[in-house]
């Protein structure tokens, strides 16, 4: 079967950014697909083509996946305009390949939800079968955050996602809200399966040399988060828990951030002028790296706004990361993942808006060393039966594959 795949933000693992569809074009190919990657010049990703672009293309075979990058640079820093203006082309771009690239079926994964126009236009005039993939809630999740706040935007999202989700013949949710969200669009819940992020053990789950990052030393706790540094994040949190850490005189306590994202010169202006010495920020790095780093934290820190919407809607690649790598996590948010946390004992929990509590879980985790390690055994264990990365494939490839049967 030959798949045309979209993903604006494809990476390898050489880039900094999720790479599950790279793992799931990987595994298509592995059963006997040929796959064409569209994607366009994420920041943060690594497609790994380095040749120049033609006519704003270029194209060529990656691990087995021939993949097409646009030339449409994108941040996580841009401008809410930029971004917009991005999407549209990527999209309209794609509606191109998707009328005349030969194909039995198509696949496309938001983010953005404009990812799904192409799998439209190939629905309605082509005849392809065509799998819609759902990573966040468009547009619940913007207008619950108060990005898009303009009615007739949010009713051209609406639109938008409506005739997705009809137009496609299957779909995949990454968390059980999603799920939910689908459904409640009006969708059979037989043609929707829930395959969330996985843990790439073969990265984090793997011996590596730990790599202690500057302004830290070896007697110090380690609170890590790694991802982006937006809106979403609310990651403010934890400088007011870094704040209440240093209260307490905890300068053993270190919060390390890395990657990047539109608030994160904010949040390095803030820590300076607090003097939160406490507080470390790292820039992006490739997963191998990243390993290193994990495999020197003590805790992973998985940190969102106080959006109800997040609570069960929402599936982060850094959660996954972290139990990959056998650490415990603290979740400063009510949801699915506090959930399993609290029912594995692999982590804490705390109410958000609570830097207190925040603080106060950071000292327990590094008052007691010997529950800490139970607990990151426990999160290796999940990791390794729940959500191995290669066993979520093979069901996402089934699921793919009983599209056309």
């Amino acid at each position: 079967m030959k798949i045309l795949y979209f993903h604006q933000h494809f990476s390898t693992p050489d880039g900094s950014a999720g790479i599950r569809s790279y793992e799931m074009a990987r595994r298509l190919v592995a059963r006997g697909h040929q796959v064409t990657m569209v994607c366009g010049s994420y920041s943060a990703g690594r497609t790994g083509l380095d040749g120049p672009f033609t006519r704003g293309v270029r194209r060529g075979l990656v691990d087995g996946i021939d993949v097409v990058e646009l030339d449409l640079d994108y941040s996580n820093s841009d401008g809410l305009l930029k971004r917009s203006r991005t999407f549209a082309n990527f999209a309209l771009r794609s509606i191109g390949f998707a009328l005349t690239e030969k194909y039995d079926l198509v696949f496309a994964t938001t983010t953005p939800l404009t990812a799904g126009i192409p799998g439209i236009f190939a629905r309605w005039l082509r005849g392809k079968p065509f799998v819609f993939e759902v990573r966040d809630l468009w547009p619940e999740l913007p207008r619950a955050m108060g990005v898009i706040r303009n009615p007739l935007a949010l009713w051209a999202l609406g639109v938008l996602e409506w005739t997705s989700y009809h137009s496609a013949r299957r779909l995949i949710g990454l968390s059980p809200g999603i799920v939910k969200g689908i459904a409640e669009r009006g969708i059979e819940r037989e043609r929707i399966a829930l395959v969330p992020n996985g843990c790439d053990l073969d990265i984090f789950a793997s011996y590596v040399a730990p790599w202690s990052p500057e302004g830290t030393t070896p007697s110090d706790f380690i609170a890590l988060f790694a991802g982006t540094h937006g809106q979403a994040n609310g990651l403010d949190a934890l400088l007011d828990a870094a704040a209440e850490l240093k209260a307490r005189a905890r300068s053993d306590i270190k919060i390390v951030l890395i990657g990047n994202g539109k608030l994160k010169l904010g949040l390095i202006e803030r820590a300076r002028r607090e003097r939160l010495d406490n507080v470390l920020f790292l820039d992006p790095v490739p997963k191998a790296r990243l390993a290193q780093l994990m495999a020197r934290c003590d805790l992973g820190l998985q940190v969102l706004a106080d959006v109800p919407s997040f609570y069960y809607g929402t599936s982060p690649n850094k959660f996954f990361d972290y139990i990959a790598a056998g650490k415990p996590v603290l979740n400063n948010y009510p949801g699915w993942l506090a959930e399993i946390i609290e029912a594995n004992q692999c982590g804490f929990t705390v109410p958000p808006r609570d830097p207190r509590a925040l603080a106060s879980a950071l000292e327990a985790a590094a008052a007691d060393r010997a529950a800490l390690a139970s607990m990151g055994a426990r999160a290796l264990e999940i990791a390794r039966t729940q959500f191995d990365r290669h066993a979520l494939a093979d069901r996402w490839v089934d699921w793919i594959e009983g599209t056309i049967k």
